[in-house]
């Protein structure tokens, strides 16, 4: 028996309460409001997208340009910058059942293209539940920064701000 077809689509507002109970299910350490996840699909739609099988959303990808060493306190609205500096991964979260199918490996390389497209010359997130190994599979790598240990805070004590290089 082969599993159902999952492709990536870019995300809508009907999707909102989807990704909102995903990321409830995969991140509850790390609680968010419906409005920052629809301010970040306002500020960048083509940034943000969702991960479709046959029985619904199996997990999402937020993204957008941002700030070099500057992530954004969690559970905060934005405005775009006049000038970023960085492609910045809010979130990529996907239901244990669609793990080890590649969907995070394509989630990662269409945010490298999206970044390229935008030339931006690299690629930012602050990694979670011990998430850095693979992050790290995907040429991510630690940047260590008295300046940046402050604005981790909020994200907890295991949070590691990490950087990929586009050039």
């Amino acid at each position: 028996m082969t599993a159902a077809p999952i492709k990536w689509r870019i995300m809508t507002e009907a999707d909102l309460l989807a990704v909102l109970a995903i990321a409830d299910a995969v991140h509850p350490d790390f609680p968010e409001d419906e409005v920052v996840f629809a301010n970040r699909l306002t500020l960048n739609p083509g940034g943000c997208a969702v991960l479709e099988a046959e029985d619904g959303i199996k997990g999402y990808l937020i993204s957008h340009p941002w700030q070099f060493k500057a992530p954004p306190e969690l559970n905060s609205l934005l405005t775009m910058p006049a000038s970023p500096s960085t492609y910045y991964v809010h979130d990529l979260a996907l239901l244990p059942e669609t793990r080890r199918s590649g969907a995070a490996t394509m989630a990662v390389d269409m945010m490298a293209a999206w970044a390229r497209l935008m030339q931006l010359p690299n690629m930012t997130l602050v990694a979670v539940n011990n998430s850095v190994h693979f992050w790290q599979r995907h040429d991510f790598t630690i940047m260590r920064d008295s300046e940046l240990d402050q604005k981790l805070q909020s994200y907890g004590d295991n949070a590691r701000f990490m950087v990929r290089d586009l050039a």
